[in-house]
């Protein structure tokens, strides 16, 4: 009796690459779903319309909803700190306001030219609790990267200010409007001038926070020398 694989070729793919694409299929319509905020209406049969799947192909990837969900938003987030570390890490040699411009730029070219997943990834759509929980756990993770970066450029000494974890955070979130602004088309500069402007900023804050910090540490220190 001839006997089959589950891992045989058919049409020139292995069974793992046809499994990849069913995958990305389900996630590219989940995206497109969520972004349109048609995601509380959503249903595994309705998605797999969509993707042209049957229904049992779903389940060999996800359990359910929010676990397909939960990979839109990590897969988002996983393309936005691989592009923004990788440019970053090609501009190593250069001055820190470019290796921040790159950094920023490649982010735009992750979330700004489709602005789907803009919306999915920095709020501009709605979604059920499981998503916006993926969602904000993703944004914080993007915010220790950023808190990790700052640690390379200003005095380790400064992490005991508050402002360590406030400046981050604040420009996270102020980057993540702009971007969806400039996605949605309600900022009209262009991608260069956003990245420029973006960048701008986050070097212009950076180093007022830490001169902020250092001075208070100072402050704080001199305040507690005895008389």
């Amino acid at each position: 009796m001839k006997t089959t694989s589950p891992d045989r070729s058919y049409g020139g793919r292995s069974a793992p690459e046809r499994t990849a694409r069913r995958r990305a299929a389900l996630v590219d319509v989940a995206i497109t779903a969520m972004s349109e905020s048609r995601w509380r209406s959503a249903t595994v049969a309705s998605l797999c319309v969509e993707a042209q799947l049957n229904k049992r192909y779903f389940y060999e990837s996800f359990d359910d909803l929010d676990a397909l969900a939960r990979a839109v938003i990590d897969d988002i987030s996983a393309e936005v700190t691989e592009a923004a570390v990788v440019a970053y890490v090609a501009a190593l040699q250069r001055p820190q306001p470019e290796q921040a411009r790159l950094a920023v730029d490649a982010i735009i070219g992750v979330l700004g030219t489709d602005r789907r997943k803009a919306r999915v990834l920095l709020g501009g759509a709605a979604g059920t609790a499981a998503v916006d929980a993926r969602r904000t756990d993703a944004i914080e993770g993007l915010t220790e990267v950023l808190i990790d970066h700052a640690r390379t450029i200003h005095d380790v000494r400064l992490e005991a200010d508050s402002l360590a974890q406030t400046a981050p955070a604040f420009v996270i979130g102020g980057t993540a409007q702009a971007i969806l602004s400039w996605a949605e088309g309600a900022l009209r500069v262009t991608r260069e001038q956003l990245a420029d402007d973006l960048a701008s900023l986050w070097m212009t804050l950076g180093t007022s926070a830490a001169e902020i910090a250092r001075t208070r540490l100072e402050e704080s220190s001199g305040s507690s020398d005895p008389v």
